[in-house]
């Protein structure tokens, strides 16, 4: 059967799929259109597998909130022409409000989810298909608390989550610490949080830095401590200066608004270079 210009639209309204591979598509199913979806699903599936080896470190970044729940999911592509097309967001939002819709708890099983009549990690194999890039689910984080928010960046490049130990924080309160988050890129809330690889390579650091500039061995462990607090105060949550009003730290900043709020933890996450 010939295949006709309102078949073609209609396929690639079901599908995303281009003009011409839709086109394709019909042609080879002979009209049949659950026949024709299938060949594109498994064209995605073969662009899947040629393109495991490539890079793909653009991409699209957002997090939600519903209720004691926030997460951040992200989906990586190759190009940033492809991670600013609607449809590649608007996939990315589908895979968070599934996440935000049933709250899974880890990333695995969020990718066997289904939307529609696709899991999730079909969908992502299917856009592959449309687009010809890989693309990647490469984040899924949570948080659950009493009060959460979720802040993304003008760009969808970069996402931040905060959760709080007492419910119905203020609203501006609550944005104020996730732009914190987000701006200053924080690696511990408190000290204490700190990995110890990360402290022992910050004092060998400054203990190189040291020996390079000629200090004495004595104080080599003083100037390394003192460098390690300095990671500290430019590091940890509640020791960093407060971007709003860097006279007070963050800590300071919580506890002139209510000193029993707390934070319980974070997330975060970019694609930027940083």
């Amino acid at each position: 059967m010939a295949v006709t210009m309102a078949d073609i639209q209609h396929l690639r309204k079901m599908t995303g799929a281009g003009m011409m591979d839709c086109k394709n598509a019909l042609n080879e199913a002979e009209g049949d259109f659950d026949k024709a979806i299938e060949i594109i699903r498994k064209k995605g599936q073969a662009f899947a597998a040629k393109r495991e080896d490539r890079d793909a470190t653009e991409g699209c970044v957002l997090a939600a909130t519903d209720g004691d729940f926030a997460t951040i999911v992200a989906v990586n592509c190759e190009t940033d022409f492809v991670a600013m097309n609607g449809d590649f967001v608007g996939m990315t939002k589908s895979i968070l409000d599934a996440a935000l819709a049933n709250k899974p708890g880890d990333m695995e099983t969020l990718k066997s989810i289904k939307v529609g009549d696709r899991t999730v990690a079909e969908l992502v194999t299917d856009r592959m298909g449309v687009t010809g890039e890989k693309m990647e689910l490469n984040v899924y984080e949570q948080i659950i608390a009493p009060t959460v928010v979720a802040y993304v960046h003008p760009g969808n490049k970069l996402a931040a989550i905060v959760g709080f130990n007492k419910p119905n924080v203020d609203t501006q309160i609550a944005k104020d610490i996730a732009m914190q988050v987000a701006a200053m890129n924080p690696a511990a809330l408190v000290p204490e949080e700190v990995a110890e690889e990360t402290k022992e390579r910050e004092m060998k650091i400054a203990r190189e830095k040291a020996i390079e500039a000629g200090k004495p061995e004595n104080i080599l462990d003083k100037i390394a401590e003192g460098a390690l607090n300095k990671f500290y105060k430019d590091f940890t949550l509640l020791q960093q200066d407060f971007i709003k009003n860097p006279k007070q730290n963050v800590a300071q900043y919580l506890a002139a608004q209510d000193k029993e709020l707390k934070i319980t933890g974070f997330k975060r996450f970019t694609l930027n270079a940083e």
